[in-house]
């Protein structure tokens, strides 16, 4: 039963992010709500896979200045705990919420932990890499545009506030 709701979800997905929006897959809340893409409609919407044991998580830092710099104008930066690289997001959802708050003070919606890599990835990364190419690792970034399109897609090494980064944030502001 399990499988065939991940089969399910997956093609849900993928007809999803065909149709040009990622609005309707289904998520949780870091504290386990439901919730979804479309409670952020509207918004420039930055999806980054995190990790509290990676060397790029004082990337936490860059991406809240972003968010503070940025949402009143309308983006929103989504983090997506990952252990599927390195075993670097090992904790509990309590555990990454009071790492996150604690250490990087982070204001920015938290998701639950996701899986992105192997025979079942959570849908909305399955349909962020059937666009835009497999994730490498921790903190890749995906951008997304109020229409709810992707826009593009930033490896781990793009600093937060690097100009590519936020330069690609702007234009996507800028375009209402």
């Amino acid at each position: 039963m399990k499988a065939l709701l991940v089969l399910a979800m997956t093609a849900l997905s993928l007809a999803t992010a065909a149709a040009g929006s990622l609005d309707a897959i289904p998520l949780k809340d870091i504290d386990g709500k439901e919730t979804a893409l479309k409670d952020y409609s509207g918004k420039v919407r930055l999806i980054v896979n995190v990790a509290s044991q990676c060397g790029y998580t004082p990337q936490y830092t860059g991406l809240e200045a972003l968010y503070k710099k940025y949402k009143d104008q309308g983006l929103v930066i989504m983090g997506f705990p990952c252990n599927d690289f390195g075993g670097q997001e090992p904790g509990t959802a309590d555990e990454i919420k009071s790492f996150c708050s604690t250490n990087y003070s982070v204001s920015f919606p938290i998701f639950a932990k996701v899986a992105i890599k192997g025979a079942t990835p959570h849908p909305l990364y399955a349909a962020l890499t059937e666009k835009e190419g497999k994730v490498g690792w921790n903190f890749t970034k995906f951008l997304i545009g109020r229409d709810g399109g992707i826009l593009a897609k930033f490896d781990s090494g793009v600093e937060p506030d690097s100009a590519e980064l936020t330069g690609a944030i702007e234009k996507a502001l800028a375009a209402k």
